[in-house]
């Protein structure tokens, strides 16, 4: 199989369209169906099933794109860091995160910024209504984001960033004046809904569907972003587990964020699509990498 087959072939299985598939590589939709049956025919089994509607893999195709995919994804890369290295890393990196997230992995940006200062890194901010959209989109090449995803497109890289949980209630609430609660608290709720488009696994790293001893906990209006999520709590239409690092970036006094003294830890990784992983988002990985082993030594 041609190298310029499998990348046909990686980019359907993503995009799941031919006209998105021609128009990404710069090629016809004739040229990516004929390359398509041509490797149907070689391995003897259709690698997607296509309707008038839809496309979609197979089990088979299914099992050939991610056989395939870390392969070629290194092919890539050493292609990448040949050239980079020949050339000198320059450029922009468009860095995905949510809040102000960032502002508390300084040394990272800083280790980036010196080892590569002819690179540029600009900050577009992610929703929490649609956390892997502009990831998705092409938008930017890596995330800062909390963990788990499990996202077949998605690859996850090292954890940046450890800290409990807080809860963020109204200045009038009763838990406004306590020293700590639990997460059984949370059953007085309601808490933060999310949108049908969140994976719910996602959600539930920071509001659960139900105590540690089962209690259900009521869901409250859904949110899609930081500032719409602490503008309800305020007026005391829902309490929320936060991110420690809230308290210190948006203190409000119409808000009290109380210590939940059995919290989890909510890690921050990296993560970036599994297809495309660009040498300024590699370099900024290893950066990552670099520093935290260096925290841990």
């Amino acid at each position: 199989m041609e190298l310029r087959d499998i990348e046909i072939f990686l980019v359907l299985a993503e995009e799941l369209h031919f006209g998105r598939t021609a128009d990404r590589l710069l090629i016809s939709s004739a040229r990516v169906s004929q390359a398509i049956k041509q490797q149907e025919r070689r391995i003897g089994a259709p690698l997607f099933e296509r309707t008038s509607r839809r496309v979609a893999l197979t089990p088979i195709g299914d099992q050939l794109r991610e056989d395939l995919a870390a392969g070629y994804q290194r092919i890539q890369d050493g292609i990448e860091r040949a050239a980079a290295s020949a050339r000198g890393l320059t450029g922009t990196l468009r860095l995905g995160t949510m809040d102000a997230t960032l502002a508390e992995i300084p040394e990272i940006l800083e280790a980036f910024r010196t080892r590569h200062p002819d690179c540029e890194v600009r900050i577009r901010e992610a929703h929490i209504g649609n956390p892997f959209g502009l990831l998705r989109a092409g938008e930017v090449d890596l995330q800062l984001v909390w963990l788990p995803v499990e996202e077949p497109d998605l690859t996850v890289g090292p954890i940046v960033l450890t800290e409990p949980l807080v809860l963020a209630v109204s200045a009038r609430h009763e838990f406004a004046r306590r020293e700590s609660v639990s997460l059984e608290d949370l059953a007085v709720g309601p808490v933060f809904g999310f949108d049908d488009s969140v994976p719910a696994y996602w959600a539930e790293a920071i509001n659960p569907a139900q105590t540690p001893s089962g209690k259900p906990i009521p869901r409250g209006p859904v949110s899609s972003t930081a500032h719409e999520t602490l503008t309800t709590i305020a007026a005391g239409l829902a309490i929320s587990p936060v991110p420690l690092h809230a308290v210190k970036y948006f203190p409000r006094g119409d808000i009290a964020y109380v210590p939940i003294h059995d919290s989890p830890m909510l890690s921050w990784a990296l993560i970036h699509r599994t297809a495309a992983l660009s040498p300024l988002a590699r370099a900024f990985t290893r950066a990552a990498e670099d520093m935290s082993a260096a925290a841990e030594s």
